[in-house]
């Protein structure tokens, strides 16, 4: 099956779950926030969670130590939007760094 990652186009194995597909562009799933048709998933879902075709995925690394708390206080209360404390990581396999 075709879908996005980061915007870019990608195969993946039919009945993957969002922990398959950081496993398979080697992202260690505890450092990084995904975004999955525009919904953030809890880390408790990554490996339920299953990938269908047409999927937008956004994987997302958080910017600066510590800031991973007060960045998810301001987005929840609105303060900001998701992209002011996040910023998308690119996987080698993918061509960009």
């Amino acid at each position: 099956m075709r879908i996005q990652v980061n915007g870019e186009a990608r195969a993946a194995v039919a009945d993957a779950s969002v922990a398959d597909l950081l496993r398979d562009l080697d992202i260690r799933g505890e450092r990084v926030a995904v975004e999955l048709n525009l919904e953030i998933l809890d880390r408790k879902e990554f490996e339920t969670r299953k990938l269908r075709e047409g999927d937008r995925v956004e994987v997302l690394s958080f910017i600066g130590g510590g800031a991973e708390a007060l960045c998810r206080w301001r987005v929840n209360h609105g303060a900001i939007g998701l992209g002011a404390c996040l910023e998308p990581i690119v996987n080698a396999s993918m061509g960009k760094f």
